[in-house]
């Protein structure tokens, strides 16, 4: 008698990871962080096993656990966490790492209470490729210095204005100054000089790398007020975010924007001088 050879069709396991303090993350677990909005992360893109700007997201994760949790996981451990994602996966990928507090929303600090950090592994991103035409839309995000979760604005106006024909969002604040977009920062270009946007607003940690970069090769950069009525004299706009040092904006609600390539290429360049490192 023959036999037909029996053929697995389990699916192969993901190269990705989910994990709570260095060990899998069971559902139950992750269930009540679904419904919270009271925890903030950083997003990295990790290349060959290492990372850029490694101390800009270390500093966003202790001051932003610092304001929100009044204490801050050490450095060493969040490294040691890191490390042990990356182990787990392939050398290229996307990360993020989020800090909450199990004891949840709606309830006094409770300054003995433990941190969690949750850490979450995915393919790699790069951004789009561009250019892109962005909305100018008033909005200030609360607690605009700290990447917390639950932010709905930056998922909701994008998608109302696609069908107006628009890639994504530029924000103003309640004085018409450009401060961010849904989920980039933003800069410009006058000519000579990189220019960023005064406003609150989340200093990116691809923002910080850029600027280090700028720096280092001498290009100059300087902070200024930046509203709508600024734009005809710009020759440039961007976004960049944890994807990319810099995507080329050719509109901003009815005004066209030139794409000059040194421009980009300067803040391509800037970012490259950040030298990788491993957790």
């Amino acid at each position: 008698m023959t036999t037909t050879p029996h053929h697995s069709t389990a699916a192969p396991a993901s190269p990705y990871i989910t994990r709570l303090n260095g060990r899998p993350a069971a559902a139950e677990e992750l269930a009540p962080l679904a419904f919270a909005g009271y925890a903030h992360f950083t997003a990295i893109q990790v290349r060959d096993g290492r990372i850029r700007g490694l101390d800009l997201h270390l500093d966003r994760l202790r001051h932003a656990s610092e304001e929100l949790f009044g204490r801050a996981l050490p450095d060493e451990r969040i490294r040691e966490l890191l490390r042990d994602a990356l182990a787990a996966g392939p050398g290229d990928l996307s990360l993020k790492a989020t800090v909450y507090s199990r004891d949840g929303e709606f309830t006094p600090a409770d300054p003995a209470a433990a941190l969690d950090l949750l850490v979450a592994t995915a393919p790699p991103a790069n951004g789009p490729e561009g250019p892109l035409s962005l909305a100018v839309v008033p909005y200030e995000r609360p607690v605009a210095a700290i990447k917390h979760v639950g932010e709905i604005a930056k998922t909701y106006y994008p998608r109302q204005l696609a069908a107006r024909g628009f890639d994504d969002v530029a924000f103003v604040d309640r004085v018409g100054r450009f401060s961010e977009a849904s989920i980039w920062n933003l800069v410009f270009w006058d000519g000579e000089t990189v220019v960023w946007p005064v406003a609150e607003m989340l200093r990116g940690t691809m923002m910080g790398t850029v600027r280090r970069g700028l720096t280092r090769l001498g290009v100059p950069q300087e902070d200024r007020t930046v509203t709508p009525a600024d734009l005809p004299s710009l020759t440039g706009v961007a976004v960049l975010n944890s994807w990319t040092p810099g995507i080329a904006v050719h509109r901003v609600d009815t005004t066209e924007i030139p794409t000059p390539p040194e421009f980009l290429d300067a803040l391509h360049r800037a970012h490259a001088t950040e030298p990788p490192v491993s957790p």
